[in-house]
């Protein structure tokens, strides 16, 4: 007699399935208010310090000082995200922020802020930011089963990105309607009311057991040293040689495009021969493809292997890149080729950035993912001067054309070397 096997039902994917984990829903609202607020504050705070400072040094200083604490401190906060509540931290961080902002518009408002206010709160905000991100980071796995992270890491990026649309939509009409000091204020709300709303995410820990808390060590982990996590987490990172290679990629992709973000107002001026809506146009155009690629992977990127989809992006990244050139050669429509190549660009990062943080997420121990996180966090933001630098002093000598060029080729060698990485491409 035979017998009968029974086929083992499917987990259920894609943004239908995420829609019945609240805590992850109450997480991406937050995310999604809290972006929306930031970019209504990065027009808000860019004019304002143009029209406190009129210095162009000042400016490009403060741009620069965004950056210091997360090359400085990211890579040891991460043992503190692991052994502190993630909820917590992230609540502390973003109440900080917004009362942060929330100070500089006062001061601005009432004529008493200085250039030196403005270092000091930029510096305290981007050290809150070194907790925040791998604090989020490591919550994601603790909300989410491992077969939705990355349908829900790529939903979550593109609900953030329409946001960001959103703000950069509206931050013209409030700073007209309400003032500079209005639009920070509106920003520092979404601080505050992200912080509020994560006061209902729930780990899956704490559903199973309302008084338990996958946030609090072991007391075997309480007794190790800050310095022996902090080995710990350096060691794990390099005896995984997949991570490795997937954050020294990520890193040198922030590289490579640091100079189109310093340099593209140049190439749209002398080249597109355009202005604020040719800059303007090619920002939104480069948002909507990182949009639809992303809620792409969030229905169908569970058929394809994580490598494939990270391969595909760096290889679509660096040929997009490189393809800016062609409007310096091809002077029909200059503006609206450079657009398309915008936006495949935009469809190549969600590729290349969504599965590196979910194999991230699948493989690292959840007591680790704040060390993994902060270290990921710090190599692809140290890589973010030393492309200014680069962008600097080679825009004096090779045309910014040509230097887009050169870049999206050098983006093309991170894919061909993981394409030849068996290990790598099983993933």
């Amino acid at each position: 007699m035979s017998e009968t096997v029974l086929a083992q039902p499917q987990p259920r994917q894609g943004i239908r399935a995420l829609g019945a984990h609240k805590s992850y829903l109450v997480m991406m609202a937050a995310k999604i208010i809290s972006r929306f607020g930031d970019s209504i504050d990065s027009i808000a705070y860019s004019w304002m310090v143009y029209v406190l400072t009129g210095s162009e040094v000042l400016m490009g200083t403060l741009f620069a000082l965004n950056f210091i604490p997360g090359i400085a401190f990211s890579l040891f906060t991460g043992v503190l995200v692991d052994r502190w509540s993630k909820k917590m931290i992230v609540i502390i961080a973003n109440t900080g922020r917004g009362l942060m902002v929330i100070l500089t518009a006062m001061l601005y408002f009432t004529g008493y802020l200085q250039p030196w206010h403005l270092f000091i709160f930029t510096f305290i905000n981007s050290s809150f930011e070194c907790f925040s991100t791998p604090a989020e980071m490591s919550l994601v796995p603790r909300i989410l089963p491992k077969e939705l992270l990355l349908s829900g890491n790529s939903l979550t990026s593109s609900a953030a990105r329409t946001a960001e649309l959103a703000g950069l939509g509206a931050a013209g009409g409030l700073i007209a309607v309400i003032g500079v000091t209005g639009a920070m204020i509106t920003d520092a709300l979404t601080f505050l009311i992200a912080a509020f709303l994560f006061l209902w995410v729930r780990t899956r820990a704490e559903d199973k057991a309302p008084d338990a808390s996958d946030d609090a060590p072991a007391a075997s982990e309480q007794k190790k040293t800050y310095w022996s996590e902090f080995k710990s987490g350096l060691a794990f990172v390099k005896g995984q040689k997949m991570i490795l290679l997937t954050l020294l990629a990520a890193a040198f992709v922030n590289l490579c495009l640091t100079p189109y973000n310093v340099l593209e107002p140049v190439y749209v001026k002398e080249i597109l021969h355009s202005g604020p809506f040719g800059l303007s146009l090619m920002g939104i155009s480069l948002v909507v493809g990182m949009i639809i690629s992303g809620l792409w992977i969030s229905q169908k990127g569970n058929r394809h292997k994580k490598s494939r989809m990270i391969v595909f992006g760096f290889l679509l990244l660096g040929v997009s890149y490189g393809l800016l050139y062609i409007p310096s050669i091809v002077t029909a429509y200059p503006l609206y080729t450079a657009t398309v190549f915008c936006f495949g660009m935009g469809i190549a990062i969600s590729f290349v950035n969504t599965p590196i943080n979910t194999f991230m997420m699948e493989v690292t121990p959840s007591d680790m993912l704040g060390r993994v996180g902060a270290l990921s966090s710090m190599l692809g933001t140290c890589t973010i001067p030393l492309g200014g630098l680069i962008a600097g002093f080679a825009g004096t000598w090779v045309s910014v054309e040509l230097l887009f060029l050169i870049f999206g080729i050098l983006m093309i060698i991170p894919g061909l070397l993981l394409l030849t990485q068996k290990s790598f491409m099983s993933v």
